[in-house]
């Protein structure tokens, strides 16, 4: 270590040390002195993974003879290549992480002791959802302190997936068993016949490829007559020649198809906690990782860059709703192009005023003290693709990470993520501030060895600084992206939704459309004291959202009052049973009433959404 008093003296093989540890030992960091890193650069991959593959399986009683316990077969009379411990064969896991230039994969061996995190997907599109404050609730997890919680629940029975991996014969097993099975619903895949489900089973090399399903799918079209059609997973529909890139079905939602990962879920989770099993489990939203689909640029399109993020970024929440205002995205198989698209705009989809949804938006992520980072998809740079692999391993990144490193604070204050500043370029001022944080190489180096054999290789400069890849691509990305804001926030004041705004969100529409609010920039400690938790719960626009709630369900007590009393004005008075049931009713309609309209009820609204005041009638 270059900090002398950062010393370890611990053995590479000691039971006190990891092989997490072993893997940060060996890996090249800014930490250590200049000797040690060359030294380290001298250390061919193949020691390296025999080291790794060693330490994951000694056992201390070993002592210093570890050897015995590494064998290879002995292939006429030279020794092969196959690793095994005491005579049994050890395998090995690689993960995709992009593609090279010519398109090959960029494929990197996992850790020998690494085993994927079981994901219980439950929410894709559509899904309902409420904020309350923790006290609200018990048996939550201890180790999250935030005031209020969000509670969601999935509002779909099916997911609509698309399986980019099925053109690859096996790859993507569980849509293969989906397509193989019945009752599909399907978009752009091929309609085929029984002809050709014979040409593929007559080519046994690559019909073997295919996993089992699809294989006895395929079997049984080849047999039937010509007038009926089957679809091969890899089989694109094909448009104007080419194979399209939106292939779509409808997938049963993962923990209704099978409900066993999710009851273990469960059920580990009450055990944890010490919960009774009359005691309902909550799972509040403790991470919000969002993806961004980025591109290169495409002259011919006419699209912009938009790949200017590295694969982890952090961003404040006025810059985080920047993003979320304008809702960029780059170039996808499924849109026409790119540009600003998404839920909050998608006016046949949502009739409410974009300003409803970002208002209840921002209040849910201060009282809930959401944390705004984001994942790359697509492209990293002008030149990496990396499609949608690097969102797939964030989560098995963050889900072994403790709750105090996922603070940003944490990770800014240990050199984990590095700040963006804006810079000159040409004369003109470059908002790469807009961007945020980003990780580091010591954010890969640290946490990065959690998954990965060798950290530092799977993520090299090129996609931790995308402005290496070619500054002018760079520079018109972050371009793109300002410019976007701009044009999206000036609609605001077109339309005279800025008035519906709360007043943070006020001030960034001002920000983003004309540069400054009140003479005041993005910069300016007051603006960004708005989108604190103490400003929030002091303000007076906060307060009038809390009294709108409370008008509201006053409103709505008095409406259920009405309709019961004129209920039992249509009641004879001979039927006894239901006339007493219907007063009964009417009683606890006054009780509510009174209760709802009483300042404990209001006081009892603090740490919740409110209500917002676009319906407030004029």
């Amino acid at each position: 270590f270059r900090d002398k008093t950062e010393q370890d003296e611990r053995s590479l093989l000691s039971s006190k040390r990891s092989l997490g540890s072993v893997i940060k030992l060996l890996t090249p960091s800014a930490d250590y002195t200049d000797e040690y890193n060359e030294w380290l650069e001298t250390l061919p991959q193949h020691i390296l993974a025999l080291v790794y593959m060693i330490k994951r399986f000694y056992k201390s009683e070993w002592g210093r003879d570890w050897r015995s316990h590494f064998s290879v077969d002995e292939v006429n009379g030279y020794f092969g290549h196959e690793l095994k411990y005491d005579g049994r064969k050890l395998i090995t896991s690689y993960l995709r992480v992009g593609t090279h230039s010519d398109g090959t994969w960029r494929i990197y061996k996992l850790r020998q002791d690494f085993v994927a995190a079981m994901k219980v997907q439950t929410e894709d599109d559509i899904s309902a959802s409420t904020v309350v404050p923790m006290s609200y609730v018990d048996g939550l997890n201890p180790r999250y302190t935030a005031p209020s919680i969000k509670l969601l629940k999935n509002c779909e029975a099916h997911l609509f997936q698309r399986p980019d991996d099925a053109v690859i014969r096996g790859q993507d097993k569980q849509t293969e068993s989906d397509l193989g099975g019945r009752n599909n619903f399907i978009s752009n895949f091929e309609p085929m016949k029984s002809r050709q489900a014979r040409e593929l089973v007559e080519d046994p090399i690559s019909f073997q490829d295919y996993s089992k399903p699809m294989q006895k799918l395929i079997r049984e079209a080849a047999g039937a007559d010509d007038e009926h059609y089957f679809v091969s997973s890899a089989h694109p529909r094909i448009v104007d020649g080419k194979p399209s890139l939106n292939m779509r079905y409808l997938q049963k939602r993962p923990d209704l198809a099978n409900a066993r990962p999710q009851y273990l879920a469960i059920m580990g989770t009450r055990l944890a906690r010490g919960l009774s099993l009359d005691k309902p489990v909550y799972f509040p939203v403790n991470a919000v990782l969002q993806g961004r689909r980025n591109n290169p640029p495409d002259f011919k399109a006419g699209i912009r860059p938009l790949a200017v993020y590295n694969p982890i970024h952090y961003q404040e929440l006025p810059e985080l709703f920047m993003d979320l205002v304008c809702s960029l995205t780059g170039k996808s198989p499924s849109t026409t192009g790119a540009g600003s698209e998404g839920a909050l705009t998608k006016g046949p989809f949502n009739a409410l005023a974009p300003t409803a949804d970002l208002n209840n938006a921002l209040v849910s992520f201060i009282l809930c003290g959401h944390d705004g980072f984001s994942s790359a998809a697509g492209y990293i740079g002008a030149r990496r693709r990396i499609d949608h692999d690097i969102s797939m391993l964030i989560p098995e990144i963050w889900c072994r990470l403790q709750v105090e490193q996922r603070d940003p604070q944490y990770l800014i204050e240990n050199g984990h993520l590095e700040k963006l500043e804006d810079f000159e370029h040409e004369g003109k001022t470059i908002h790469a501030s807009r961007l945020g944080y980003r990780i580091t190489s010591k954010f890969v180096h640290t946490y990065f060895g959690k998954v990965f054999d060798s950290p530092a290789i799977v993520f090299d400069e090129a996609m931790l600084k995308p402005e290496t890849q070619g500054m002018e691509a760079y520079i018109d990305g972050i371009n793109n992206i300002t410019e976007a804001q701009q044009r999206v926030a000036e609609a605001f004041f077109e339309d005279g939704s800025i008035d519906d705004a709360c007043l943070p969100l006020q001030a960034l529409l001002h920000i983003m459309a004309k540069g400054h609010w009140q003479g005041k920039t993005i910069d300016d400690p007051s603006v960004r004291e708005m989108f604190t938790y103490d400003y929030l719960v002091n303000s007076d626009w906060y307060h009038e959202r809390l009294k709108i709630k409370q008008q509201r369900d006053a409103a709505l007590w008095k409406m259920n009052l009405n309709y019961l009393e004129d209920k039992l004005d249509e009641t004879a008075e001979d039927e006894t049973e239901k006339w007493a049931d219907l007063q009964e009713r009417i009683d606890n309609a006054e009780q509510k009433i009174e209760w709802v309209n009483s300042q404990t009820y209001l006081d009892r609204l603090q740490g919740t959404l409110g209500a917002d005041w676009v319906h407030r009638e004029s």
